[in-house]
């Protein structure tokens, strides 16, 4: 198992939650579309090159955003990934991806 976690504008989260969840991430034994989030402030500075859903030109951004967290197999990770990045409105979406270690495999 590994957990997928992105950061979203907030008014973008249902959506990419959504997509998650069609994607098969979020599967919990007899639960589907299970995912946490918190909110906090994203900040960044888009340059001349960039493309910015929000923001300008070398102009510091502070964006209320949320981060969302879901678990899947490893096997399906990639597709859920490539599912994510297609709804995302970001042009370089945050992705980390952290490998699970069973409780007992402790």
């Amino acid at each position: 198992m590994v957990k997928i976690s992105t950061t979203v504008p907030q008014e973008n989260a249902d959506a990419i939650r959504e997509a998650l969840g069609r994607a098969g991430a979020g599967a919990i034994g007899n639960y589907s579309f299970c995912s946490f989030s918190v909110t906090g402030k994203g900040r960044f500075m888009p340059n001349s090159k960039a493309n910015p859903h929000i923001g300008k030109e070398n102009e510091l951004e502070i964006v209320e955003e949320e981060q969302i967290e879901v678990v899947c197999e490893r096997i399906n990770a990639k597709s859920i990934i490539k599912a994510l990045k297609k709804a995302h409105p970001y042009e370089e979406p945050i992705i980390d991806i952290f490998p699970l270690i069973e409780e007992e495999d402790l």
